[in-house]
């Protein structure tokens, strides 16, 4: 079964830095980092303490309202340090990488396990994380069936990494293991949604007991947001499952092998990276080895994931546990005088004020400048040009600041995740933090569904 879904509204940001498809060996990574702020709505109980060994699946925190979900070392090593912030709040487990020792969950086919046991080998390995929930946008409740599970197999925000590429240089016979692991927790069926050019992998198009659809259209096509409200929308009391295609290959490989493996390949982009490239590495791993000698210059913001979402984290940050890229362009600290004066040829719009809107292919070299300060909310009515769901972007946001439980229900708070605001963000000319205001509306909604 496949279906072609078309997409008219949205926005391609057409950026210069694109990674080149040359992958570099596994880089020299000897610390990694597991960040608790990856997991939204995670209440964490530390395991370890400073100095302990790990092995690659050790234990280092659980969640303290869902203890049986763990959140595990991706290496072997010593914890040299524990990160905090205010009030203690725990911000991350640095591991120092020393050899290579695994812990066995011991291999198993699928196939020949019942529900319970695959459930229990995901959460005891660590990997139950990367299977994530619709609504909330916040980790899968291992206690609940969902109606069905999605798996997005191709990207289209700025500079993101080119899944066929990525598929083409890591192991996807795990792939189909995978989806017979995750078939038997779902009472529906498994839904893998791809670009509508298709895709070149073998394994990605092979795939048994799953539903394929298409969609073509700009950013945000291949939001797994988009995609559940196009195909199995989520109402009051459901709950739909997805999960990123590198994840899939760390479950299947789970129960061929029976190790805790969470590689990753990412793409390195940008204007701000001298050579882009996609790299071998794992969650966590430290970017500072990754981005040696390879910035522009030190005036960069180096962000955990795509320009629009992702997370400003630093030349000595880490790579988020749900991150595929790291992105690296220039900061705006500077003030432009009449900057809307000028005719913006090399300035990127939605709106028609510069006349590079006149030029629609045109790659741009775009820094972190606001261009203009904060205003009160204005209501424009161009946020619905970017949002390809049935829901009104604008009204949902209001009634988030007004705290209406009620009325956030039947606007679509079930259905929509921070990300799925970011184009109406970038054309805000209020410059409103819409994906923050987003998430402290789903928060509400969990404290007062629980």
């Amino acid at each position: 079964m496949s279906s072609l879904i078309r997409l008219r509204k949205g926005l391609d940001i057409r950026l210069k830095g694109k990674a080149e498809k040359i992958l570099m060996s596994e880089i020299s990574v000897s610390r990694y980092c597991i960040r608790p702020t990856d997991f939204p709505g995670l209440v964490p109980k530390l395991e370890v303490k400073e100095g302990d060994i790990v092995s690659a699946g050790t234990p280092l925190f659980h969640d303290k309202k869902s203890p049986q979900i763990r959140y595990t070392s991706p290496v072997s090593g010593k914890i040299s340090e524990i990160q905090r912030g205010d009030k203690r709040l725990l911000l991350g487990v640095v591991i120092e990488q020393e050899g290579k020792e695994r812990i066995d969950f011991v291999a198993g086919d699928p196939k020949q396990l019942t529900a319970d046991e695959i459930r229990e080998k995901l959460l005891i390995s660590g990997l139950w994380p990367v299977i994530r929930q619709r609504p909330y946008n916040i980790v899968a409740d291992p206690d609940k069936r969902p109606k069905s599970v999605f798996i997005s197999a191709f990207n289209t925000a700025p500079l993101e990494a080119d899944v066929d590429y990525v598929l083409s240089n890591i192991h996807g016979k795990y792939m189909q293991t995978a989806v017979d692991a995750i078939s038997k927790l779902s009472d529906g069926p498994v839904h893998v949604t791809l670009s509508g050019e298709g895709t070149r992998n073998q394994e990605l198009k092979k795939l048994e007991g799953v539903q394929y659809h298409y969609f073509a259209g700009p950013h945000p096509a291949a939001n797994v947001g988009v995609q559940i409200h196009h195909i199995d929308p989520v109402n009051k009391g459901e709950v739909v499952w997805f999960i990123n295609i590198q994840d899939l290959v760390a479950i299947g490989r789970l129960f061929q092998e029976g190790y805790y493996e969470h590689d990753r390949i990412i793409a390195l982009a940008g204007t701000g990276v001298i050579k882009p490239r996609y790299y071998r590495s794992r969650v966590g791993a430290s970017l500072s080895s990754i981005l040696a000698s390879n910035l522009q210059n030190n005036e960069m913001r180096v962000i955990s994931g795509n320009v629009l979402t992702g997370d400003a984290v630093g030349m000595d940050g880490y790579l988020g546990f749900y991150s595929d890229m790291v992105t690296v362009i220039p900061e705006g600290k500077y003030n432009e005088l009449f900057g809307w004066v000028t005719p913006g040829f090399k300035k990127h719009s939605f709106w028609r004020t510069f006349m590079s809107k006149l030029i629609p292919m045109k790659e741009y070299d775009l820094d972190t400048n606001f261009h203009g300060g904060r205003r009160p909310f204005v209501v424009t009515g161009h946020y619905e040009r970017v949002f390809p769901m049935d829901i009104y972007p604008i009204h949902l946001l209001k009634a988030i600041l007004a705290e209406d439980i009620e009325l956030m229900e039947n606007l679509g708070i079930y259905e929509v995740a921070e990300e799925d605001f970011a184009l109406c963000e970038y054309i805000d000319p209020s410059k409103t933090e819409m994906q923050e205001l987003v998430r402290k509306g789903i928060d509400l909604m969990i404290k007062e569904m629980n």
